[in-house]
């Protein structure tokens, strides 16, 4: 079982970028965590181990109860993949049968709070997780970011052994560790390996930050944990680089202490809130450098700036060069969505830029990262009322779809057997109208469908390719 990875982006010499499990989800759950106490960061207690040889056999056995199976199940329009973008323009007939995936994921709570990827329940419409024991839950979704791919997913159960996470900056390349999870459906699979680099960047997205491992990893082991020698997790598996689909020993986790605030946000709040400035970046190369007058290659180049976006208002310009925010030093694009991702929304910073051959300062008032997806109102079964995915037209949605402007909302995908389905919405349709409001951006869909309820009759107006239609449905009654 390969399965490919879907929207990311190509290496060189025709080196793959495999995602461990690629399987998409939508539940939300209703409890949460007191984020205070969501982890443990407490070691393993386990028998001495040597420099060269740690206790694996051990900790495998104390830590592979707290490690489950997640399995998914999607509906034929969630199932289809997004590369190209939506297969149902090329003529392509989708499946007509639900389609099932499986990852990994790990337990950080007692009361029943599991770690795993956001690309193994994004689209979901049924989320499983199978404990080593054998005992298997109905799995829910508390929070999910698709920008680090991590979800949080919570069980109905109490008293479960739980994985303590660790301290990643403190890893040391060489320093031995294990990875835990279902590989190709292989429950409780144990891999170990060292830590072959920190802070590599594999164009997986803006906060490219992995630990690089040559532990096996490879399908089915998304969301599992990657662990060090005091029995601590210090990653989340996530990627492989490969060209046939398997491991060769190049995997990739993300880093706890960047997960660790997102994770606490999700608990505490079902979703992230971000910095933002409002600009489109590009790497400085020593050409672009030059041509700009500065000496070094240290910097991120702005190439474009949002309209009324805090950058905007601030005075940052096409042609700046962020060389310094809030006092930290900017060498890369990295460097800068790090910075401002982690700066809360409101706060003012300065910002130092490179503009006509001079330092400037500016002072800008950090917003908040607009949602690129919205969580529609659920029945207590976890389905959509309105049968409905929707998403931001992005540029580059927008580019790929052909579409005339952002203007609108994009179905994502239309829940099976739903009123909306049964309308003739489709995956792919644009929406630019409900109920006689007009919808431009999420926000505006959001205002038009809060008020609306079981048993409500809907009106849309669509644009599929270059024809508007309206489309009428009843949202059915739980």
């Amino acid at each position: 079982m390969t399965l490919d990875a879907h929207s990311r982006r190509r290496l060189p010499l025709a080196v793959t970028l495999v995602i461990v499990l690629v399987a998409l989800v939508a539940a939300f759950s209703h409890g949460r965590a007191d984020t205070t106490t969501l982890w443990s960061d407490r070691p393993v207690t386990v028998a001495p181990a040597t420099v060269t040889a740690p206790n694996w056999p051990a900790l495998a056995q104390a830590l592979k109860p707290a490690v489950v199976n997640v399995s998914t199940k999607r509906s034929p329009q969630e199932a289809e993949p997004l590369d190209p973008f939506f297969q149902q323009f090329s003529g392509r007939t989708p499946p007509r049968h639900s389609q099932r995936a499986m990852g990994s994921g790990f337990v950080i709570n007692a009361d029943g709070y599991i770690v795993t990827n956001n690309h193994v329940v994004d689209g979901a419409s049924e989320i499983r997780v199978k404990f080593a024991d054998g005992r298997e839950l109905t799995g829910r979704v508390v929070g999910r970011d698709p920008r680090t791919d991590l979800a949080l997913l919570k069980v109905d159960a109490k008293g479960l052994v739980t994985i303590p996470i660790g301290d990643s900056v403190a890893l040391k390349v060489g320093e031995p560790v294990m990875a835990i999870g279902n590989p190709f459906g292989l429950e409780q699979t144990v891999t170990t390996g060292i830590v072959s680099a920190t802070g590599r960047v594999i164009g997986d997205g803006p906060y490219d930050d992995f630990i690089q491992t040559d532990a096996s990893i490879n399908p089915g082991n998304s969301g599992g944990p990657l662990i060090n020698a005091s029995g601590q997790a210090v990653g989340i598996n996530t990627a492989i680089l490969s060209q046939t689909g398997g491991s060769v020993g190049i995997g990739f986790a993300i880093p706890v202490n960047l997960a660790k605030p997102v994770l606490t946000q999700l608990a505490s709040a079902g979703q992230v809130t971000r910095g933002w400035l409002g600009v489109a970046i590009q790497p400085l190369t020593p050409d672009l450098a030059k041509g700009f007058g500065l000496k070094e290659s240290k910097g991120v180049l702005i190439s474009d700036v949002v309209q009324d976006s805090p950058a905007d208002k601030a005075g940052v310009a096409a042609g700046d060069i962020v060389v310094e925010f809030d006092k930290k030093k900017i060498d890369n694009p990295q460097d800068l969505q790090k910075v401002v991702a982690s700066t809360p929304p409101g706060r003012g910073v300065p910002i130092k830029v490179w503009r006509d051959k001079a330092e400037k300062t500016l002072e800008i008032k950090i917003g908040e990262t607009p949602d690129e997806t919205v969580a529609l109102k659920s029945t207590n079964k976890g389905k959509t009322m309105l049968g409905l995915d929707v998403r931001a037209i992005t540029p580059e949605i927008a580019r790929q779809l052909n579409l005339r402007g952002q203007e609108g909302v994009l179905v994502f995908a239309v829940e099976e057997d739903s009123a909306a389905a049964e309308a003739g919405l489709q995956r792919g349709d644009v929406i630019r109208e409900v109920n006689r409001q007009r919808v431009r951006s999420l926000p505006d869909f959001e205002r038009a469908t809060k008020d609306v309820k079981e048993g409500d009759r809907v009106t849309v107006l669509l644009q599929r390719g270059q024809q508007s239609l309206y489309v009428a449905f009843t949202v059915a009654k739980g």
